[in-house]
């Protein structure tokens, strides 16, 4: 057993470790622990749609990157239970990043926003079942800004402070009112890639566009950091578990 204290925040510079975290799975464990608390790899596997043991695999490739670590067992102990080592998570991009962090960090992104997108699109598929005072809360929503580098800056600055007291990573379900549950909030703020710009015409299959070295910043607290903000009478809010983006993975190959 361990007692070593969870972290407020890790900043992520390793290349190992953003290897670990660019897997669908595995960021959806790691948002599992945060945001709900110790679970064994059978409660993880209800949130991934893997097998125990695929979710014992990815657990220990977490721990061993420092991520998370064994929590006090529980009853007879016959299960071993797990917790996040820090509450969130993210990274900076480097002026003179190797190409292998880079490489590291575009991956992180790319499974991030994968996911974010499935989240949406699950929540899609089956907002009709959803009371009307959820599709009225629910907000989504795109604009085009005119900003300068330290205005979109500090806009993301005021967005992320204001959602601080709502995330789940800071918010017990004792401290939140009657009828709370998961919601997801993404947000992506970026400069349009000038036009003409994307991937040469050569460019294999697969490659990224021209220019789309990793962001400025990437969080991850509550969930993945990701995509889509919020804003009209749109349906809103995935189901109270949070597990519907975490389909499709694949169980691991040792």
């Amino acid at each position: 057993m361990t007692t070593s204290k969870t972290e407020d925040y890790r900043q992520v510079t390793d290349v190992g470790v953003l290897r670990a975290l660019a897997h669908p799975a595995r960021l959806a464990i790691l948002s599992r622990l945060q945001t709900e608390g110790p679970a064994t790899a059978t409660e993880c596997a209800q949130v991934t749609g893997l097998s125990p043991s695929a979710c014992s695999y990815h657990l220990r490739t977490l721990a061993k990157h420092g991520l998370v670590e064994d929590a006090p067992p529980r009853g007879d102990g016959r299960e071993r239970v797990w917790r996040a080592l820090q509450r969130g998570w993210g990274f900076a991009s480097e002026d003179e990043g190797s190409p292998e962090l880079l490489e590291a960090q575009n991956a992180v992104i790319e499974t991030v926003l994968t996911d974010a997108a499935q989240r949406l699109n699950a929540y899609l598929a089956q907002s009709h079942r959803e009371s009307r005072e959820w599709r009225m809360a629910t907000w989504l929503t795109h604009a085009t800004l005119l900003v300068d580098a330290e205005e979109l800056r500090a806009l993301a600055e005021r967005i992320s402070e204001l959602i601080v007291p709502y995330r789940a990573t800071e918010r017990t379900a004792e401290d939140a009112p009657t009828g709370a549950r998961l919601a997801e909030f993404q947000l992506r703020l970026f400069p349009q890639a000038p036009r003409g710009a994307g991937v040469p015409a050569s460019a294999p299959a697969g490659a990224a566009p021209v220019g789309s070295v990793s962001a400025g910043s990437v969080e991850s607290g509550s969930a993945s950091a990701g995509s889509v903000g919020p804003g009209s009478e749109r349906p809103g809010s995935e189901g109270p578990d949070g597990s519907e983006g975490a389909g499709g993975f694949a169980d691991p190959v040792a």
